[in-house]
């Protein structure tokens, strides 16, 4: 397991508006998040556990939403999320043929810790999500379970390792290194300011790094020229987690999840038929007890006609995430081959990184 490495300064300055503290997901107060990695000759995978706040989230459910841009995926738990529009559980990424048992952990973790589930109230509704790993990583063999979930849930904190770690240890973007990124932004509204973070699991893109996109440059078109690569098909797939503070309905969090599509582009992907491009929306404003004597409930919404810098935030904060997750990430050997870090590449895009 990989212990957590100090955060270096921002890389990379993607749009015009103010950025959080850390500049990732956890900005937005009360979100966490843990990994649990597994690295060895055999094997470079793991779990990262998205928590919006650090209470009993099946207790204190929070508004969400998800859209499936490009549905070649697996994930569990979606569907209720866009009925009801509510998270009740962590949200764990995990790879594509472990998420049955990391499931199955997560089940066992809920019930643990709400003994009324299934007795006096209803069932809960796990949420996993997950990308395929298989080039770095021997994905056949399910090798993570009960012990591995808990562990990413209970070291979740609001200070956490980017790159090849937990669910991101064997990703592979754009033909190199991908895996877990963040970015966020501070969206003032009414001389108030709110917060917007993005989380992403990178794992898209051609592996002849033709298509990538750096800060508007095609970097990976002259990637490409010093290779030569061959297979140009997108048969990746990305995980994108947006959290806020403001206070937003699941109508308006689907709508916000959607623009994560956009700052996916700006980075040079064409959503590919292989390509599951699964984001998910959510706001620690709103929250909804489980367990309530009131038949109704009052909330505060943002007015539609303000969601315009909401949308600019996602766009930029998932831009940034993703260029992120492939700066933080190096060079790995894996199961089935290796694959460079963009470091390697660094003389192509160092002038567009931020000045120290």
């Amino acid at each position: 397991m990989q212990e957590i490495k100090k955060l270096p300064k921002r890389f990379v300055e993607i749009g015009d508006l103010k950025v959080g503290k850390n500049n990732n997901i956890c900005d937005v107060p009360g979100v966490l998040v843990g990994h649990y990695s597994l690295n060895n000759e055999e094997h470079n995978t793991g779990i990262t556990a998205v928590l919006p706040h650090g209470e009993n989230l099946f207790k204190k459910k929070v508004q969400a939403a998800s859209f499936a841009y490009n549905g070649f995926g697996k994930s569990i738990g979606l569907l209720q999320i866009d009925e009801l529009g509510t998270i009740e559980t962590p949200i764990l990424l995990t790879n594509t043929l472990n998420v049955g048992k990391v499931c199955d952990a997560l089940v066992d973790f809920s019930l643990k810790n709400n003994p009324e589930i299934c007795v006096t109230t209803g069932t809960v509704n796990p949420v996993v999500m997950e990308c395929n790993d298989s080039r770095l990583n021997n994905i056949r063999e399910i090798v993570l379970g009960k012990e591995e979930v808990t562990s990413a849930i209970t070291s979740a904190k609001n200070n956490f390792s980017q790159g090849g770690v937990g669910a991101g240890s064997g990703m592979v973007c754009h033909g190199l290194k991908g895996g877990i990124g963040s970015s966020s932004r501070i969206v003032e509204i009414d001389n108030q300011e709110y917060h917007l973070g993005v989380l992403v699991n990178s794992n898209f893109g051609s592996s002849n790094s033709r298509g990538l996109i750096f800060k508007g440059r095609n970097i990976g078109e002259e990637i490409y020229s010093m290779n030569k690569s061959v297979g140009d098909l997108d048969k990746g797939s990305i995980i994108i987690i947006i959290a806020t503070d403001i206070p937003l309905d699941n109508r308006q969090l689907k709508r916000v999840a959607k623009r994560a599509a956009l700052g996916l582009a700006r980075t040079g992907s064409f959503a590919g038929n292989g390509s599951g491009d699964v984001f998910l929306a959510f706001t620690t404003a709103n929250t909804e007890a489980h367990f309530s004597k009131e038949s109704f409930k009052k909330i505060e919404l943002l007015r539609d006609d303000c969601l315009e810098k909401v949308f600019k935030a996602t766009v930029f904060a998932t831009e940034e995430a993703i260029l992120n997750s492939l700066l933080y990430s190096k060079s790995l050997k894996g199961y089935r081959g290796e694959v460079k870090s963009i470091s390697e590449y660094k003389n192509l895009y160092e002038d567009l990184l931020i000045k120290e």
